[in-house]
């Protein structure tokens, strides 16, 4: 029992001393764990100090770099900005030395021609005073010899007076004698003589008025061919024949698709807004116009121009620039107009009727432009009417205007030239205009002397060669075939075709062609060509013989 005792007491104490020497070793190992873990904590700190520093300096760094980069940004930019400033300046300061230079010539011309001004008083002053002596005598002596000439015409007057009295006391005395010797008295012999002289009269003016109505039935055809062909020939030019399609070039066959559009879209767009056909087909860099109205044509081929050049095609922009594009075309008729009409002369027309002429431009008429038409017969009319001694304005008005009913929207049932005159009734026109608008093809009666002047000019306007439609080839070849027909003929040496084929110009051999074979041979060569050729209108035939004699001195 006290052996247990002591085992259980020598236990207890050794848990005892166990537990002490535990607690000892526990607080002794988490002081050194507290150690470490301060040990640690202060390395963090450390490391984390220095790695702020070391991010600091190189912030610090990058600042100072950007500083720099930045100074010297601005410095160069300080430095260009001021080599503008003085290039800037210097071109400045030598402008003002120019410009002072300029002053400074100025001002010495000025100085110059002033000095020369005053000489020239000067000289005035000295000539006025010259002239003012010259005229004060020149003025004495005009005086005197008024004077001398008066006294003289005073004496001159009372000779003639007394001679008139010596006469009357004369006539009186042979009238009395007379009236003795004839047994009647004056007033009867006055009577027998004036009824004498005037049967006299009477016969010679019979037959003056005969032979003169004789030679102007002889005269007046050919007085009228020459005063026709003399203003075809002042008024003749060569026009451009429109038709009813435009091409539109293009640079490359990869604008089309442009046009086209996605689907057709564009082009539907551009035909709906223009009213013209758009054809797009293998015809390289070229796209075709098809309408019969020439104003949409042109505002279609200006509005594809715009587009072109803009790039920018769809169906809002088409809308855009076809409207500006009709606005400019309007535009474009009135300034038509007004240059036409200032170009013949012609003034106070109604704005609306200079309209209409300016739309002229834009219509043709069996392949000839209207108002080219419409000036030809213009100057047409006025030449005439100057050669016939009528109204020049007038005429030249009617001749503008006669053709204006084609291009009115109004009443399209009416012939042109009843809605013509009309319309010329409407904007106040002057009767003998009117009449000769609606008269140029017979639709109504000529009251007017200009109405037949324009329908005579209409007629020579549209008939001549190179007017209306004609084949250049057919044209062409008539030609040559004219200048053929006369070659064939033996001594002519060289023949041209003038006057639009309306003259042919026969130059022949002189020593082969007398002067009767020369006329001989203008009528062979005429009837031929009646035989061989068709025409229109007369052919006029002239045969030329020259004889050149030529000698040189050495």
């Amino acid at each position: 029992m006290p052996d247990f005792m002591y085992i259980v007491l020598a236990a207890v104490l050794a848990l005892v001393a166990g537990i002490v020497v535990g607690r000892q070793l526990a607080g002794k190992a988490r002081l050194d764990h507290e150690a470490d873990a301060k040990a640690r904590a202060q390395q963090i700190l450390q490391e984390a100090e220095t790695q702020a520093t070391r991010t600091r300096d190189e912030r610090i760094q990058q600042s100072k770099d950007k500083f720099r980069q930045l100074k010297n940004e601005f410095e160069q930019d300080s430095k260009r900005q001021k080599a503008e400033l003085d290039a800037e300046l210097t071109q400045r300061r030598q402008a003002v030395q120019e410009q002072e230079q300029s002053i400074k010539q100025l001002t010495q011309t000025t100085q110059r021609q002033l000095e020369q001004l005053q000489k020239k008083e000067a000289d005035m002053d000295v000539l006025r005073e010259k002239l003012q002596t010259e005229s004060q005598q020149q003025r004495e002596r005009l005086e005197a010899q008024e004077e001398k000439r008066r006294t003289t015409h005073e004496t001159q007057l009372a000779r003639l007076q007394q001679k008139e009295s010596d006469l009357e006391e004369q006539r009186l005395q042979v009238q009395q004698q007379l009236e003795t010797i004839a047994n009647l008295s004056a007033s009867e012999a006055r009577e027998q003589l004036v009824e004498g002289l005037k049967n006299e009269a009477q016969i010679q003016a019979s037959s003056y008025i005969k032979d003169v109505v004789a030679q102007a039935k002889l005269s007046a055809t050919k007085d009228a061919k020459k005063v026709v062909l003399e203003t075809i020939q002042r008024t003749a030019a060569e026009h451009a024949i429109e038709n009813c399609v435009s091409v539109f070039n293009i640079e490359s066959d990869d604008v089309k698709g442009k046009i086209i559009g996605r689907e057709g879209r564009n082009i539907r767009a551009l035909e709906a807004a223009t009213g013209v056909e758009i054809i797009v087909d293998d015809t390289p860099e070229a796209i075709i116009i098809s309408g019969f109205d020439p104003v949409r044509r042109e505002v279609a081929r200006l509005s594809l121009h715009l587009l072109v050049k803009d790039g920018r095609i769809h169906p809002a922009r088409i809308e855009e620039i076809v409207a500006k594009t009709r606005k400019n075309i309007d535009e474009e008729i009135v300034e038509i107009g007004e240059r036409t009409i200032i170009d013949l002369g012609i003034h106070g027309l109604h704005p609306e009727l200079i309209k209409m002429v300016g739309r002229m431009r834009f219509r043709s008429s069996y392949g000839q432009n209207l108002l080219q038409h419409s000036r030809e017969v213009a100057n047409l009319c006025a030449t005439m009417a100057a050669e016939l001694g009528l109204n020049v304005k007038h005429a030249k008005r009617a001749g503008l205007l006669h053709d204006i009913g084609k291009v009115s929207t109004e009443e399209p049932e009416l012939p042109h030239a009843i809605l013509g005159m009309e319309m010329a009734k409407k904007y106040k026109e002057h009767p003998d205009v009117i009449n000769a608008i609606g008269a140029h093809h017979d639709e109504i009666e000529m009251t007017a002397m200009i109405s037949p002047l324009v329908q005579a000019c209409d007629a020579i306007s549209g008939s001549r060669p190179g007017a209306r439609r004609e084949m250049m080839e057919s044209y062409i070849k008539r030609l040559k075939q004219l200048e053929e027909t006369a070659v064939s003929f033996d001594g002519v040496l060289q023949c041209y075709a003038i006057q639009a084929g309306r003259e042919l110009r026969v130059m022949v051999n002189a020593d082969n062609v007398t002067d009767e074979r020369a006329q001989q041979l203008s009528y062979e060569i005429s009837q031929k060509i009646e035989k061989e050729m068709q025409y229109p209108g007369q052919i006029k035939i002239t045969v030329i013989r020259e004889m050149r004699a030529v000698a040189y001195a050495k």
